[in-house]
């Protein structure tokens, strides 16, 4: 916060109106939790080949040496949490809703949603569950709702940074007189 506060105040591009306008009514994909849904469906599919091995290292005890690899998956995640949080913001900012903000961080961050449900389909078939007790589920669980929304924190920052920066630099090229 330090840092946070010796920085300078953001400039906004151009002037808004202090009175809202009344947004139009939506078509249902437009609608929030539709658009958060669908948009969460693209991030995660980039990530989920690379779960299961990430996931049988963790809780299988197999080694894990695609390291590497690791790093290009996790570059292509950050540029598609981007790329669908702009691209989603720009479809609702064509459609006159200007709220954009909360959206743009949960469209990318939904995919955590994604990967707590294939984490219960992984415990569901491969770990066996008939040797699970009730504490390792729990534990399990537990690890992986941790690790979920830690993944919703990151890819919803990389969503509303990468939509932010794209709303100010639109916004910054009208001449307004």
């Amino acid at each position: 916060s330090y840092l946070g506060f010796r920085l300078p105040a953001i400039e906004f591009p151009c002037r808004t109106n202090p009175i809202p306008r009344q947004v139009p009514d939506q078509q249902w994909y437009m609608k929030f939790w539709p658009s958060v849904l669908m948009g969460g469906v693209l991030p995660f599919g980039v990530v989920f080949v690379e779960l299961f091995f990430i996931l049988s290292s963790i809780w299988q005890h197999r080694f894990y040496y695609l390291f590497g690899f690791m790093v290009l998956v996790l570059a292509m995640l950050l540029l598609t949490c981007a790329e669908i949080a702009v691209v989603m913001c720009y479809f609702q900012l064509c459609a006159e809703d200007y709220h954009w903000w909360w959206r743009s961080f949960f469209v990318p961050g939904s995919s955590a949603l994604y990967l707590f449900v294939y984490a219960a389909h992984y415990f569901a078939t491969r770990v066996h569950v008939a040797k699970a007790s009730v504490l390792s589920a729990a534990v399990f669980f537990g690890y992986m709702s941790i690790l979920s929304y830690a993944f919703f924190v990151v890819t919803g920052f990389v969503g509303f940074v990468s939509t932010f920066f794209f709303v100010k630099t639109i916004y910054g090229s009208i001449k307004a007189e």
